[in-house]
Parts: C-alpha cells; sequence; structure tokens
C-alpha cells in the first residue's frame, strides 16, 4: 500500500533531509522510496515541499496525489498555506506553533498537532541544525509508516559524523514530543529553553 507524506517549510530550513532519510529507508528495507521536491523560489527563504512516497511495490508514478496525503508537517506558514490543502480530509498536519497558525477551519478538517520543531532543536539538543530529525522523528511516531529502528539506521548513516549524537538526541526528543502530543498535551507555550 502506498504511503504519501508531506514536509514543508522554506529553503535552508533542512526539510529535504527527512525527506531524504525517509526514502533511503524504505529502499534499505527492500522496498521503494521516491523523494518529489518542489521549490517555488530558487532563493533561500522561499517555500519548499518534499513530498515521500512508500511502497512495498514498484512507484510508477513519483508524484504525492493531492487529497491522499495522510501526514503533512510544517515549519513555515507561506509553505502550510500554499501546501495545506493536498493532505487528505482527517489527516495528520504538524506544525510548529511560532511559525504556523491553522485557521479554526483547518483544525475541524484536519488533525492539527502543535509541537515546536525548531525550540526543541534549538535549545534542548542544542544545534538548530536538528530539527530535520525531529521533524522525521515526530513523522515515523505519529504515522508508523515504517519501523522505527530501521528508520534511525538510516538517519545515522546519513547525517555527518560531526553532529551524529545531536541527531541520536533529536530523534529520541522527536518520538517522546510526539508521544506527548498524541497523548493530548498541549506543547504550543512549553518553555523549552528552561527545561
Amino acid at each position: 500500500m502506498r504511503r504519501q507524506l508531506r514536509f514543508t517549510g522554506v529553503g535552508g530550513q533542512g526539510v529535504l533531509l527527512a525527506g531524504e532519510i525517509l526514502a533511503a529507508a524504505k529502499i534499505s528495507d527492500g522496498g521503494y522510496g521516491v523523494k518529489a521536491a518542489t521549490y517555488t523560489s530558487q532563493v533561500r527563504g522561499g517555500p519548499t515541499v518534499v513530498d515521500i512516497l512508500l511502497d512495498d511495490k514498484e512507484i510508477l508514478f513519483p508524484y504525492a496525489i493531492d487529497g491522499e496525503i495522510e501526514f503533512m508537517l510544517s515549519v513555515a506558514q507561506v509553505s502550510y498555506d500554499q501546501f495545506k490543502n493536498g493532505v487528505k480530509e482527517g489527516g495528520i498536519i504538524v506544525v510548529d506553533p511560532d511559525l504556523v497558525h491553522p485557521t479554526d477551519e483547518d483544525r475541524k478538517k484536519w488533525k492539527i498537532y502543535e509541537i515546536p520543531i525548531i525550540r526543541i532543536a534549538k535549545y534542548e539538543v542544542g544545534n538548530v541544525v536538528t530539527q530535520s530529525v525531529v521533524a522525521l522523528a515526530i513523522a515515523v511516531e505519529m504515522t508508523h509508516v515504517m519501523d522505527e529502528e530501521k528508520v534511525f539506521e538510516a538517519m545515522k548513516k546519513k547525517v555527518p559524523p560531526k553532529v551524529l549524537d545531536a541527531n541520536i538526541k533529536a530523534w529520541e526528543l522527536g518520538r517522546e514530543y510526539a508521544k506527548r502530543a498524541l497523548a493530548g498535551e498541549n506543547l504550543a507555550d512549553l518553555d523549552i529553553a528552561a527545561c
């Protein structure tokens, strides 16, 4: 069965890495994984979307189908607004509450969780560059799209060795915060800097 996920942000935020790792993990597990990235602007700061397709069968059409995407994570309002309508009704959307503000209508249409991804990376991990791995761990924990251990191993191979320990911490924190969000905890106003 094909699974479709979407990561959105702006150029320079690292959403591409999360998609690359997830697709690579599926391929290393004997399946098929495709990362389709779109840059609406070729400059740093332009809206970016990365669609991830995962399947046990060969993927002949390597693009996500709007209305069938089950999960989206967004760390930029401009990208959220531009790409949210591809998510199926009742699907999961994770947003960074410091950067993305869904409407009341959005909250009726999708299951929206607010997790301060950038704050987690910057203050708890201590390296904002790890935000892509925080996002990846959240996506895997919330969708169970793949065996977590296989994605974790793919992540360790993909990130630079000098930031491996930080990314391992980012992975663990992403999973922890995803569990807390799914349990109904309000994380939007969490004072992470004081943790």
